[in-house]
């Protein structure tokens, strides 16, 4: 297929309905825009939160707190999760997400420790709590920070 044999389908496209042109077109005298008011003069716009002078929404509401942009989001695993592993296998980021225990966007992966962990693992994550280290260490694992 070439750009030249391409054609539109059938019924998309429209002619375009010229205004203002007689009481037969349908659009004629006042083009659809109504008699008087803000809309039916020419080269009217107005922002697109703009509430016809009344004080708008957004400046009615409260603003609070503060919104750290640099903020990064960790998803939490708990040692359980863990346990679906079989023994001697490195735990990466990918394969969480490949078994399903984290998903969606995140900045990185924290291990905590509820729970218990009888396996030996090598675990490779962002962020570790010292409960979980030390639990994954007790079970002759080794815990890496990526």
């Amino acid at each position: 297929m070439d750009l030249h044999s391409l054609q539109t389908t059938e019924g998309s496209k429209h002619r375009r309905i010229r205004l203002g042109r007689g009481r037969a077109s349908g659009k004629g005298k006042t083009s659809g825009r109504g008699h008087k008011g803000q809309m039916s003069r020419t080269g009217s716009v107005h922002k697109p939160l703009f509430e016809g002078g009344q004080m708008p929404l957004v400046r009615k509401l409260p603003k609070r707190g503060f919104n750290n942009f640099t903020r990064k989001t960790f998803v939490p695993v708990n040692l359980d999760a863990l346990s679906k592993f079989d023994e001697g296998t490195e735990v990466t980021i990918e394969l969480l997400k490949e078994k399903g225990l984290v998903n969606g966007r995140f900045d990185g992966v924290k291990i905590l420790g509820n729970g218990s962990v009888e396996k030996k693992l090598t675990v490779k994550v962002n962020a570790f709590s010292a409960t979980a280290k030390e639990k994954i260490e007790a079970a002759g694992g080794s815990c890496e920070i990526v």
